[in-house]
């Protein structure tokens, strides 16, 4: 299987503090404001720019993880049943304003699921999107992230694997590759 690097350690450490800026810069104290990892692989990216955020503002920002896997609109056309990761939540979100964050922005699918799957928390003020990975031609529904830590250009036949060190990897890097 041929990989292409396209986002290493130290790049998307960059981006994560990037997006730390950018949120104290649009959301100042976060006073009414939470951040919510889409499961399965959301909440790695949304820990680490937790942490980081409190370490360059010194605020704990309101977090937690949300699945919204009986939300899809693929979830009775599989082959096998869609087993679904815990939602975290313990605050409401009404009148607030909700960063959803997520790894890879692909179809718009899951993101389209989790704004329904949201609604059992309240009705958000605003919803923004924070993805690491958009691949911007790739998608089914109208949604763009707020803040995108890169565009990639990706044929069909390619995935976006995301490894992690929290997960065994030997560090966290974003690759290309070809679909098996």
């Amino acid at each position: 299987m041929q990989k292409r690097l396209v986002l290493d350690q130290q790049q998307i450490d960059i981006i994560l503090k990037r997006f730390c800026h950018q949120l104290i810069e649009n959301h100042d104290t976060f006073e009414n404001t939470v951040l919510l990892g889409l499961q399965p692989r959301g909440p790695i990216v949304l820990d680490k720019l937790v942490k980081l955020l409190e370490e360059i503002s010194g605020i704990k920002v309101p977090s937690g993880y949300l699945d919204a896997t009986f939300h899809r609109d693929d979830f009775r056309r599989r082959d096998f049943p869609l087993k679904a990761n815990e939602t975290k939540i313990n605050f409401l979100i009404e009148g607030k304003k909700v960063i959803l964050v997520d790894d890879v922005l692909y179809k718009g699918r899951s993101v389209r699921a989790a704004m329904d799957a949201m609604i059992a928390f309240g009705r958000p003020a605003k919803v923004e999107l924070m993805v690491l990975v958009d691949r911007k031609f790739t998608r089914d529904y109208p949604i763009m992230p707020d803040y995108c830590g890169l565009k990639v250009n990706t044929l069909e036949s390619q995935y976006v694997m995301v490894e992690w060190a929290d997960n065994g990897y030997e560090k966290d890097a974003i690759w290309i590759t070809e679909k098996a």
